[in-house]
């Protein structure tokens, strides 16, 4: 087994390359003049279960391309086996079409991610469950919710006075399986999205009065939804509010956002590296993600079930 770290996500990759206690295998990943990338994998990977560590995150067509180059140089090596392990799958969004003459653009990467190479799918907290079903290859979607409930209650040791919050209609089951861990109450923000980034809360599904509220969600881009979210609960009552949120992608005045919002904290997992503007937020921290991600590795690598890691 090697694990091949791309540029998007390298501290991640370090942490995992850790946690299993081999070393990232030697790979040379740069740019021609013009932009295009260009791999060579400086080891012999003649048979090995090879995994290529890479978020798709910003810049999104960089990171997929240079997955995807990475991909090919690895099955033209001989490798055996070529897991993409994807932290933060990008384009999960487009996961149907949302009008018409509009792309579904998941099922395009999963079909790249397939002809470049890929044996195997390794992702964490896909937006839709749906999308597994895009791959005609094994897809393991590992779920954040076990890190979000021991980090709770850690945090609030008292945590029957917490009730879970979906930020949208969308987003119940995530929820729920969360609410369920901890045994807990759960509510349901109804929304409305006039166009994508843009949303309005409606009402409040559940009494929330005097209740610390805990607002889940798989990614928050510009923050709108989740900050407006904040304001809704707080206005119908809220003790307090806090978000747990899997892909920390805060595109623009995101931080900025959350940092001027009710939210006590947003707590993200590592996915999407730190940006300096996540790191000088005094309400948005990040949890570590090296030990799930490789104990599923681990697992796959031995033939073993990943879904155990969910018991």
């Amino acid at each position: 087994m090697k694990i091949v770290a791309c540029n998007s996500n390298l501290p991640l990759a370090q942490a995992v390359a850790d946690e299993l206690e081999i070393p990232l295998c030697k790979t040379s990943i740069r740019r021609f003049a013009d932009g295009e990338v260009f791999v060579e994998i400086q080891e012999n990977v003649r048979g090995e279960d090879m995994f290529v560590l890479q978020s798709t995150c910003t810049p999104t067509n960089d990171h997929l391309m240079e997955l995807l180059v990475v991909l090919d140089a690895l099955r033209r090596g001989s490798a055996r086996r070529v897991t993409a392990v994807m932290p933060y799958f990008g384009y999960a969004r487009q996961d149907r079409k949302s009008g018409p003459r509009t792309p579904i653009s998941a099922k395009l990467v999963a079909n790249l991610l397939t002809e470049a190479g890929a044996n195997r799918i390794l992702t964490m907290d896909l937006h839709a469950m749906q999308i597994q079903g895009f791959f005609d290859i094994p897809t393991d979607n590992l779920y954040a919710a076990p890190l979000f409930v021991r980090d709770l209650m850690t945090r609030h040791p008292n945590h029957e006075k917490l009730m879970i919050v979906s930020p949208d209609v969308g987003g119940v089951v995530r929820a729920r399986q969360l609410a369920r861990r901890l045994n807990v109450d759960l509510a349901i923000i109804d929304k409305r999205r006039e166009r994508a980034g843009v949303s309005e809360v409606m009402n409040v599904i559940g009494d929330v009065s005097g209740r610390f509220c805990v607002l889940v969600d798989d990614i928050i881009d510009s923050g709108g939804s989740l900050c407006n979210a904040a304001e809704a609960l707080m206005k119908y009552g809220a003790a307090g509010v806090e978000a747990y949120v899997t892909h920390g992608v805060l595109t623009g005045n995101a931080c900025e956002r959350v940092q001027n919002s009710p939210l006590s904290m947003l707590t993200l997992t590592d996915s999407i590296p730190a940006t300096e503007e996540l790191k000088a937020a005094s309400n948005i921290r990040q949890i570590p993600t090296a030990n799930l991600l490789g104990r599923a590795i681990r697992a796959v690598a031995d033939e073993s079930s990943v879904s155990t890691l969910f018991d």
